[in-house]
């Protein structure tokens, strides 16, 4: 038993767990947790950047590039508010971030007597966009309740978690025991159901796997299965990167569409599988395995005929064991549809030369942060990764203006490592204050700003579809290369995919935060690939799983 503050006693759990980085703005509810780390000797630092927002999303950023918790913090109230879009995208993405959130006077809490920064019913506010939220009553609780949040982080299926401790009790002092990491819990394999799932996999002609978030702590397992069976497998955003791009047997969204109408059988890991089940259509010719570690997955659209509860690497592993060791031939339809994506791609310039440019400057481990933009919708289909956590997307939530903070934590995670982040002008300006927290942390995220003038996707959306009525969709920009340059920052100009590919090429080499401003004109519709038609069963006949 130790006497420290509940501060302190947050810290050294933090660090026991193996963080020793919080992402995080100073304010007053929070001054004992700040003053704590600024005792800590160096083992805690702290990086702040200038919104709360990019607090949550570097926590984010450096979660999803390394797979380890990480933990962010802000005071109650507005702080909470302007973090929660992170969090939300963090539950989205299956991301194991810890938030700290202070909170006003434990005798005031809930009373509604106006104190700095109150939000009614805070804790319960976060608890619907985190897995579990505890608050801390006193130091004596803190190192328990910090490993119960990164177990719970952790266990199952990933997800934020948070913390909430009151003003006056983050410097209250008390006997605290520490309480080291708790074990992480994962559910046992049922033997019968794998047995199920070989059973129909090893009968079927034309089955084709499908890829999440999931998966991808499973890549060696999903490839040895997926060469065994000479079954393509579909990653999309979250997924990629499970299979080598460049694998044969890797297929993209477009592609695993064009396989769907013909599968006789998918196994679908780590994934809700939602574009496939809710739009392309199943019908009873699909036989459909779900193998995830979220039960609550297994029936959603409509229930599998096989589900296996586990985490995918251990499900999968059991999979291979269960079927039969025999040589399959290679499959001409896949090959087939492979060879029609190329020639489809043909039409996606300059989206693909400029893709082409950042995949040829980039190192084979660097980084991209995609933001929602036009040449990251095409990223998200053709862009070439070769291994998970190297191309990462913002998942269903799709949040536009998400990315840059997410490079910074991505590379405050990954000294060392080259981090890319791709944002449109619309994005970009979300947080392009924090080109300052990349200039006073030394964190070279080099930003590449492709600059239409404009909201691209939706100006798009407006001509097509609502009579060319177009209406707050232009944008009012600064001169992007002279604004990097306003923080001391190295910068560049591009308007072709080579001079982006030159320019990469010496950003990344000074080893330094910078910014490549790329001027570029409307660009051709991917939509066609992405938004793609019902090709199994009828439309009515889709329903939900019954409970």
């Amino acid at each position: 038993m130790i006497r420290r503050t509940t501060a302190e006693a947050v810290l050294d759990s933090l660090l026991a767990h193996g963080i020793d980085t919080l992402y995080a703005l100073p304010g007053v509810h929070n001054d004992f947790l700040f003053d704590a780390i600024a005792q800590s000797g160096g083992r805690m630092r702290a990086l702040h950047p200038r919104h709360e927002q990019t607090s949550a999303y570097m926590a984010l950023g450096a979660a999803l590039a390394t797979g380890r918790p990480q933990v962010c913090a802000m005071v109650p109230g507005p702080g909470v508010l302007n973090a929660s879009a992170a969090l939300l995208t963090a539950y989205g993405m299956g991301a194991p971030v810890l938030a700290l959130a202070g909170q006003i006077p434990t005798d005031a809490i809930d009373k509604g007597w106006g104190h700095l920064h109150e939000l009614h019913d805070q804790l319960g506010l976060m608890r619907h966009f985190t897995k579990y939220a505890a608050r801390i009553p006193a130091a004596a609780d803190a190192p328990g309740l910090v490993a119960e949040a990164i177990r719970q982080a952790l266990s199952g299926r990933m997800r934020p978690v948070a913390l909430e401790c009151a003003i006056d009790t983050w410097g209250r002092p008390g006997l605290a025991l520490d309480v080291g990491p708790l074990p992480i819990v994962n559910p046992p394999i049922d033997a019968a159901t794998v047995e199920a799932a070989a059973a129909i996999l090893a009968k079927a002609e034309r089955p084709i796997i499908v890829a999440g978030g999931g998966a991808i702590d499973a890549a060696p397992e999903l490839l040895a299965l997926a060469e065994r069976l000479q079954a393509p497998v579909l990653t999309y955003r979250r997924g990629r990167g499970v299979l080598p791009t460049r694998h044969k047997l890797a297929v993209s969204l477009p592609v695993g569409h064009r396989l769907w109408k013909d599968a006789d059988a998918v196994l679908a890991v780590g994934t809700r599988m939602h574009f496939a089940q809710s739009n392309w259509g199943t019908d009873p010719g699909l036989k459909i395995i779900r193998l995830d570690i979220d039960a609550e997955e297994h029936n959603r659209f409509r229930r599998p005929d096989v589900a296996i509860h586990a985490h995918a690497a251990d499900g999968v592993a059991a999979l291979l064991a269960a079927l039969p060791n025999a040589a399959r031939a290679a499959r001409a339809d896949v090959a087939a549809a492979q060879a029609w994506f190329v020639e489809r791609l043909v039409r996606q310039e300059p989206q693909m030369g400029y893709l082409r440019a950042l995949r040829a400057a980039l190192p084979a481990d660097g980084v991209v942060v995609e933001d929602v933009t036009q040449v990251g919708f095409v990223g998200r289909l053709a862009f070439d990764v070769d291994a998970p956590r190297r191309y990462v997307s913002p998942g269903y939530q799709d949040n536009l203006g998400w990315g840059y903070g997410a490079a910074l934590g991505a590379q405050a995670a990954l000294p060392g490592r080259a981090v890319v982040s791709i944002s449109g002008d619309g994005g970009f300006m979300y947080q392009a204050g924090e080109l300052a927290t990349a200039m006073r942390h030394n964190l070279p995220v080099v930003a590449v700003v492709f600059d239409d003038g404009a909201f691209g996707n939706v100006k798009r959306i407006q001509a097509e579809r609502f009579g060319n009525r177009l209406i707050a969709h232009d944008l009012a920009n600064p001169d992007f290369h002279d604004f990097a340059r306003s923080f001391a920052m190295r910068a560049w100009r591009a308007d072709d995919p080579q001079s982006l590919e030159t320019a990469l090429a010496a950003a990344l080499e000074t080893g330094a935060p910078a910014l490549i401003h790329v001027k570029v004109g409307e660009m051709p519709s991917p939509w066609d690939m992405l938004a793609l038609p019902r090709v199994r069963g009828a439309e009515e006949a889709w329903r939900p799983a019954l409970p």
